[in-house]
């Protein structure tokens, strides 16, 4: 690879795509490659859908950028698609997974102040999660890899084992304001919450006066079969952040709070300089358009059933590279044998891309327009990469030998 003068924040692969077509990305040379990573689950509408790209062409012709000293008609307009499909009466856009989380964090401090609480500023969060990379949702998270070096760590949150109700609730003091999860968490190895579990936080929130908050930066828009994924567990938050698929790839994130969660947000407590500008809300209504079409949930269900199957077969074939298939909808984890870079390394040989995860998982989150036969043609592609994977390891010429 060349020297580049970017900042060395990752270890990145030595290939650039030029262009790409629904599921696959296409390299300078004329390479194609089945992107199921769908740039960390954003891609939600595959690359260059016709309705995005037309959206965002023709609002880049009329007004970028105007701020948020004024209305901004389009934005009003998402907001209201997006209260009228959730939860919620309000909705504060920002540019990414992080910044909503960090108006999540804001809100539910925020409603127990206005509550005259100002004492309940902490927050429970759970092993394995990850909310984002600012000082606030690094502090939620509690990764040291990702804290150390950075200073002292922001205080108010508080964090136990995922799954533990007695260990919510020991966590619970004076100073709780609320209880912050991800439907699964997809960092974390996509790891999936029982729904048995986040109907016992809903139930000690409501008892408790605590918020119930839901990351739903990466499950959200389709992304597990329902257009969010806290309608898969039945339980309704208090408020929610938003981001990755709301804009299938250009940069929008939301908060979704009830009206009585968001009361203690007035003029002036919280602000984004480009947080819902047209371009960014063009792209926001055109992925609803999409998404919201008849039928197009009920095929994300539909591949999302088929690809777990085809991917059992593949575990069973291959039990010495994959110990087990996990996730929701299209978001899918294996949880690797060998380590998880060698085998995301080995997909990428096959030109099928895919997404590491915590916990030795690689994620496979293909975009939400996956047809049959992608789901087809990236099960031989992996089925190729674990051939090699075997391959690889010692012994694999003596056991072959005595077979």
């Amino acid at each position: 690879m060349s020297q580049s003068h970017m900042m060395p924040s990752y270890a990145r692969v030595d290939i650039a795509f030029e262009r790409g077509e629904g599921c696959w990305l296409v390299t300078a040379d004329g390479q194609r490659y089945l992107d199921f990573g769908s740039g960390v689950a954003v891609n939600a509408l595959g690359h260059s859908h016709p309705h995005l790209v037309a959206a965002i062409t023709e609002q880049a012709q009329k007004v970028i950028h105007v701020s948020n000293l004024y209305r901004v008609k389009d934005g009003e307009r998402l907001a209201d698609r997006l209260c009228a499909l959730s939860f919620a009466d309000l909705v504060f856009f920002a540019n990414s997974g992080a910044e909503a989380m960090e108006g999540v964090i804001k809100i539910v401090r925020k409603y127990q102040s206005a509550n005259g609480h100002p004492e309940r500023y902490r927050i429970i969060t759970f092993e394995g999660c990850f909310h984002g990379r600012t000082l606030a949702t690094l502090a939620a998270a509690k990764n040291k890899k990702h804290l150390d070096g950075f200073g002292p760590v922001m205080d108010g949150f508080d964090q136990v084992p995922l799954g533990d109700i007695e260990a919510v609730k020991r966590a619970i003091t004076p100073e709780t304001a609320g209880i912050l999860i991800e439907p699964v968490q997809g960092e974390g190895g996509v790891r999936v919450v029982e729904p048995s579990f986040v109907r016992a936080l809903r139930q000690i929130c409501d008892e408790r006066g605590l918020l119930l908050a839901f990351d739903e930066v990466q499950t959200g828009i389709g992304r597990l079969g329902e257009m969010f994924g806290y309608q898969r567990l039945g339980v309704t938050p208090d408020v929610m952040g938003l981001a990755k698929g709301l804009g299938a790839g250009f940069p929008i994130g939301a908060v979704l709070s009830t009206a009585e969660a968001g009361k203690g947000i007035t003029p002036g407590t919280h602000g984004s300089t480009f947080g819902g500008n047209p371009l960014a809300v063009a792209a926001g209504n055109a992925v609803l358009d999409e998404v919201t079409k008849p039928g197009f949930l009920d095929n994300v269900r539909k591949m999302a059933l088929l690809f777990r199957q085809r991917l059992a077969e593949i575990k069973d074939r291959h039990p010495t590279v994959i110990a087990e298939v996990r996730g929701e909808g299209l978001l899918i984890g294996l949880k690797s044998v060998v380590p998880n870079g060698d085998l995301a390394d080995a997909c990428r040989a096959e030109k099928l891309l895919s997404v590491l995860a915590g916990d030795n998982v690689m994620r496979l989150v293909p975009p939400l327009i996956v047809t049959e036969a992608e789901v087809g043609e990236a099960i031989a592609r992996l089925d190729r990469a674990c051939v090699a994977v075997e391959r690889a390891q010692p012994g694999a010429l003596k056991q072959g030998a005595a077979g």
